[in-house]
């Protein structure tokens, strides 16, 4: 396999990992409501677990409470389960066909568990990046003990690979730290 094509393929893979990060950091609570707080949630419809986006249209109108109108009127107790059942600890309250959560300011000491829970969202993230990093190398390895590569193409390979890995970790570090600074000062 051509040196470009196995940074390429792994370069995708660092990319998944921040956009990974991105999609958990919207269900983490800030203070603040957001569509991304709930829309995720798993609600029993009928048997089937579905996300909460697919049976209901979610709004924020306020910076503190979120709207949620579901398609079906019928499945709005097992909606109002779900959110019970979840744990944002946020208390649904029924308003005829809709439902309204509204989101409480933060204590300073939970603004700091989240932050942690953040952080440590982030490690993961860098952990798999750091993962993809060894899988690539190992595969540039094998490729030159197969003589598909040179040496002087393998060392280049790790070089960009390096230089990639260090990019996403970046990236990464500076989405804690944007999360971080929005949960510390909503």
């Amino acid at each position: 396999m051509p040196t470009r094509t196995i940074i390429s393929m792994h370069e995708n893979a660092m990319e998944k990992a921040v956009d990974f990060l991105r999609t958990e950091f919207k269900s983490v609570r800030t203070g603040r409501a957001s569509p991304g707080l709930v829309e995720n949630l798993s609600v029993d419809y009928y048997g089937t677990p579905s996300p909460l986006k697919s049976l209901a249209t979610i709004a924020a109108p306020e910076p503190a409470s979120i709207v949620i109108k579901p398609f079906d009127p019928a499945c709005l107790k097992d909606i109002e389960k779900a959110i019970k059942n979840s744990d944002l600890s946020l208390a649904p309250v029924l308003d005829g066909k809709m439902i309204r959560l509204n989101i409480p300011p933060l204590s300073e000491e939970r603004r700091k568990q989240i932050v942690q829970q953040v952080k440590q969202l982030g490690e993961k993230s860098k952990v798999s990046i750091r993962n993809i990093r060894r899988d690539a190398n190992k595969q540039l390895d094998d490729e030159q003990k197969n003589k598909t590569i040179t040496e002087d193409d393998c060392k280049k390979g790790k070089d960009t690979i390096d230089t990639l890995t260090k990019k996403h970790i970046e990236e990464v570090d500076a989405i804690v730290r944007h999360k971080s600074d929005e949960i510390m000062t909503s």
